[in-house]
């Protein structure tokens, strides 16, 4: 299928029939990539040259590259399904989305099933406004939920403006991550429909939640009827050491989001669980919102796979495990180069490491992907290299990563002039 394919070929077909600009900024980024051959957490440029990924799409490949088991299930389920007809119930959506309302929050009730995590924030946004009967939506600025159409105006004007998409600021409302003061203040006028936060906000660089601002931001909904959206898309799945990020802060979200690693890099999914509150619009009309290819039935059956190996016990342990292992490691290079990297944003294996220059996380990717390895940059926060390491690494992934890591923020502080030659 790829044999007569030239890397060069591959190359300038994306630039005349793909995308152009996307293609010339990773290369005027020093990344030259084209993706061959890939499998567990190793890819392969087309050219031969190996990487250790730790970008993982996002958390698309939280069981590595074509995962044998996800193999094995989507291959299986092609013997009895196909995508199945989104107007019909289902043997493998009732199943999956039974599953769902087993290991989400309580409180969660229905599941909406759509094909990638920007059209499930859609349908969480339409549910929340059905439920309150109200438009306006707050959200974090610089934050990040996707491309569609409601949920590109709650993130950063980047992704919007160019479309002229960035909403009515009086519908669509930004507050500062971590500004108790500044979110109740809008909630409290009652008319918010929901809140809707990334549990750690992966594109503005991983900031944490500051201890009780997500509860305190819940209550808030509560005492104004405002439904609170948890988007997991990034930190669900057990990354976090937890099957949902919000787990840890002891938070019941209406709406939850799920989506890139819930479909294992194998079937695209996402899904919308709900509480029986805001799915009341199925009752009064059932087909308001349909999704052609969400809920695929050969996708249902991978994505329960995915939810079964996610929550072995040695898998749980497994994560705590390397991020305890890769924070020491981690640690250590910090007291090398103190002055450059300052830092280290974490919970489980999501993963945010800050260098002490305004893009040194463009540098530091620039410097690991010369020594293999595929770490990006926040897309709003350049001081930030996001790092995300799978959920089944061992010991020597872990060491020969730390090793090459090292070698990569040398090389970049070196670069920088925070470290002499």
């Amino acid at each position: 299928m790829v044999q007569s394919l030239t890397k060069q070929k591959v190359l300038q077909q994306s630039i005349d029939w793909w995308n152009p600009g996307k293609t010339r900024s990773w290369q005027d980024d020093g990344i030259d990539l084209v993706i061959g051959k890939r499998e567990g957490y190793y890819f392969y440029d087309m050219d031969g040259k190996k990487l250790m990924n730790v970008h993982l799409n996002g958390g698309t490949y939280n069981l590595g590259h074509r995962n044998q088991e996800l193999i094995n299930t989507m291959i299986e389920a092609t013997e009895h399904f196909d995508i199945g007809n989104h107007h019909f119930p289902s043997i493998m959506r009732a199943k999956l989305a039974t599953k769902l309302a087993e290991v989400t929050p309580e409180g969660l009730k229905y599941t909406i099933f759509s094909s990638g995590g920007s059209e499930a924030i859609d349908a969480a946004l339409k549910s929340a406004r059905y439920a309150t009967k109200r438009r306006k939506i707050v959200s974090i600025k610089n934050g990040y939920h996707g491309h569609t159409g409601l949920a590109v105006s709650l993130g950063n004007e980047r992704y919007s403006k160019i479309f002229l998409s960035e909403g009515d600021p009086n519908v669509f409302v930004h507050v500062p991550f971590n500004d108790l003061e500044a979110m109740e203040r809008e909630i409290s006028k009652g008319d918010v429909a929901c809140v809707i936060i990334e549990t750690i906000p992966a594109t503005y660089g991983f900031p944490l939640p500051d201890p009780g601002y997500l509860q305190a931001v819940k209550r808030t909904c509560e005492r104004y009827g405002t439904l609170y959206i948890a988007d997991e898309v990034q930190t669900g799945l057990m990354r976090t050491g937890k099957l949902w990020g919000i787990d840890h802060y002891g938070v019941k979200p209406d709406i939850l989001v799920t989506a890139k690693g819930f479909g294992g890099g194998i079937y695209p999914i996402g899904a919308t669980i709900i509480s029986e509150q805001a799915g009341q619009w199925m009752n009064e009309d059932g087909l308001a919102h349909i999704s052609t290819f969400g809920g695929s039935e050969i996708g249902c059956a991978v994505a329960l796979k995915v939810l079964e190996i996610s929550e072995r016990p040695e898998v749980v342990q497994n994560v705590d495990y390397v991020a305890r292992y890769l924070r020491m490691g981690l640690e250590n290079l910090m007291s090398k180069y103190p002055d450059f990297f300052v830092g280290i944003r974490q919970l489980g294996v999501v993963m945010g490491l800050e260098f002490n220059h305004p893009e040194g996380a463009k540098y530091v990717m620039s410097s690991l992907y010369k020594h293999g390895v595929w770490a990006i940059y926040s897309m709003l926060n350049t001081r930030i290299v996001q790092f995300k390491p799978g959920l089944l690494l061992n010991k020597d992934y872990c060491d020969e990563l730390l090793t090459k890591c090292e070698a990569g923020i040398r090389e970049a502080a070196i670069e920088l002039g925070f470290v002499g030659r």
